[in-house]
């Protein structure tokens, strides 16, 4: 219970503790790309500091949406406790799987809509709408890489996921499975050329549009947390190696690897200019069905 414990405040001082770090750099490598000298890396810091100092202004006569901020950020906590981070196995492994995982994913992206939806502003409506569909052709993804991994590890546990793959080395289906989440990663933590969503050079912001100091803080503070989690995610299940059995080290390794990956999806983003709605579905759905060979594979055993 102690293990579970101290493995569990770990993960969220790693989701909620180094996300703003992790963006600060993201920001400061955007910066250097466009020649600019940019903030420092620890801004988003100060800018959740910020934030949650200032003042609440709510839609009037909403009360939904001063609980949704809220109740997205102890979503996305979950999320992590759900993740090995640099462990062998999630601090809640024993009270879900993988599954009970993508079912929290799409309470995230539901609480982010609902808090859209309750502003009232059309532009909000737009960001909310945009969100729905692209969570919905973004997600399957997810959901079939995962089903390959359980395949080849006859498990719905991510710590059985990450032990099977690191002993029994690469594999073709884990491969395809690794290569279609990495192509959905962008997409999953709204960074260009799929932020469609938020947009802020077309609905000036979209899902954020009303929201306003510690509900803003809260929801921004979600959204870095989560490029965290799906980075740990990625890295764990599909990158397990090396491994040192030193939890200190072994935790430094992963965090080294969740910032290249951060680093990756950063240097997307700024190189890429959005795509419209309608050609992110497409891409997201041809790339649902080629994912889908991960599992044929690994029904074969490839």
């Amino acid at each position: 219970m102690t293990s579970i414990i101290s493995i569990g405040i770990l993960n969220l001082l790693i989701a909620f503790g180094l996300s703003p770090l992790f963006e600060g750099v993201a920001r400061k490598l955007r910066a250097i790309v466009h020649s600019r000298i940019g903030p420092p890396v620890i801004q988003p810091y100060y800018d959740v500091l910020k934030l949650l100092g200032k003042e609440e202004i709510h839609p009037a006569g909403i009360y939904s949406a001063r609980l949704l901020p809220w109740l997205c950020f102890g979503i996305t906590g979950t999320a992590a406790l759900l993740v090995p981070m640099g462990t062998t196995y999630a601090p809640f492994e024993a009270f879900g799987d993988s599954i009970l995982f993508v079912y929290i994913v799409t309470l995230i992206a539901v609480t982010l809509i609902m808090a859209a939806a309750a502003s009232g502003n059309p532009f909000a409506f737009v960001g909310a709408s945009r969100e729905m569909m692209m969570h919905l052709t973004v997600e399957p993804v997810l959901v079939i890489t995962l089903i390959t991994a359980a395949m080849n590890a006859r498990s719905f546990f991510m710590g059985d996921m990450v032990n099977w793959y690191y002993y029994r080395g690469p594999t073709i289906s884990m491969v395809v499975a690794a290569i279609f989440l990495f192509l959905a990663l962008q997409a999953q933590v709204g960074k260009l050329p799929f932020d469609i969503a938020e947009a802020e050079q077309e609905v000036m912001g979209g899902l954020f549009i009303e929201q306003s100091g510690p509900q803003y803080a809260l929801l921004r503070w979600s959204m870095m947390a989560k490029q965290i989690i799906f980075a740990s995610l990625f890295v764990q299940i599909f990158i397990p190696w090396p491994r040192t059995g030193n939890l200190a080290i072994d935790i430094l390794i992963h965090l080294v690897k969740v910032m290249v990956l951060v680093i990756i999806i950063c240097l997307i983003d700024v190189v890429n200019p959005r795509l419209r709605i309608d050609q992110a579905v497409k891409y997201y759905l041809s790339l649902v069905f080629f994912s889908l060979g991960g599992i044929a594979l690994a029904a074969i055993g490839a």
